[in-house]
């Protein structure tokens, strides 16, 4: 196992239904449409695109992530068209073998269990191949959907966090959830 948990190239994850990969201008304008679903920003800390500069500038931020060794974000593409539906990876912390998940996915595409299935397979990936000890998971409070996705995975709440992060032009409580190798 690598300390500073870089990876020599991209690596591509592939479920039943879903291709996880690495996401390119050529995907701008996917996400842009599902950043600029209010539903779907509601709890990001990102604001609601208004345009695709903004989709450019993601692709852009998640690349220089990944060289620099500081995380991995999958573009969310289904099989059938490889068509960018959302997003899920990590930001590690090499000193503690940990990481931190993050995920969004297009409203469409909302309880058909694919964000279990991307989320459960770069779980994997994150204990088999980075040799990650735990990974956590900070969610707004009022986001259900988020929380269950979580318990569904095996991550157990270790309460909350009170004015955790400042986004939005304000401070946030979030539930932190932790899972164990």
């Amino acid at each position: 196992m690598s300390n500073d948990f870089s990876l020599s190239s991209f690596p591509e994850l592939e479920t039943e239904r879903l291709l996880l990969r690495e996401t390119t201008l050529e995907d701008a304008e996917a996400i842009f449409a599902v950043f600029s679903d209010p539903g779907v920003t509601q709890f990001h800390d990102l604001d609601t695109f208004t345009s695709i500069k903004e989709a450019i500038a993601v692709v852009g931020r998640r690349a220089k992530r990944f060289e620099r060794g500081e995380g991995i974000r999958w573009g969310i593409a289904r099989k059938q068209d490889n068509v960018v539906i959302g997003s899920c990876g990590f930001t590690w912390n090499p000193q503690e073998q940990s990481a931190e998940v993050g995920y969004e996915l297009a409203n469409t595409f909302w309880r058909q269990g694919i964000m279990t299935e991307a989320v459960r397979t770069i779980l994997q990936f994150g204990f088999e191949q980075m040799g990650l000890r735990f990974i956590v998971a900070q969610v707004m409070l009022d986001n259900i959907a988020s929380k269950k996705l979580l318990e569904k995975l095996g991550f157990q709440s270790q309460g909350v966090l009170k004015e955790y992060r400042f986004f939005k032009g304000q401070f946030h409580d979030l539930e932190q959830f932790v899972l164990n190798k």
